[in-house]
């Protein structure tokens, strides 16, 4: 079992930039893929970024690439995204995620744990 606390989330102005923090307590935290998704209201769950449990590899969504970069730190726990040149349509919750699957992916039934999300407001 893995608990995940999200922290970082506000409100912003379009160009700003956020940096999200993600807490792991439980299991091996060093042994899971870590991910970011968010959910606009109205809108389905949708991938953001991932990163594999050694941190070699990411992945994006198409509409972050440039923007948005995660990271690790599996010393202290914690997955981190850093979010640069905001835009309105960035707001969203945003949720942590962890899982076990050999490679990231950006399917959502395929991770297994979930953080309760954080609040990210962009303004025009």
């Amino acid at each position: 079992q893995v608990q995940l606390v999200e922290s970082g989330g506000g409100l912003v102005q379009a160009g700003d930039s956020l940096r999200l923090s993600c807490a792991a307590s439980g299991r091996t935290f060093s042994s899971y893929n870590m991910g970011w998704f968010r959910q606009a209201p109205g809108e389905e769950r949708e991938f953001v970024a991932g990163i594999s449990w050694s941190a070699g590899d990411t992945l994006y969504r198409d509409s972050v690439k440039g923007r948005f970069t995660i990271s690790r730190d599996n010393a202290k726990n914690t997955v981190y995204l850093q979010m640069n040149s905001l835009k309105p349509e960035d707001t969203a919750v945003y949720y942590c995620a962890a899982d076990l699957t050999p490679v990231i992916t950006s399917i959502r039934r395929h991770w297994d744990y979930w953080g309760q999300g954080t609040q990210v407001t962009v303004s025009s």
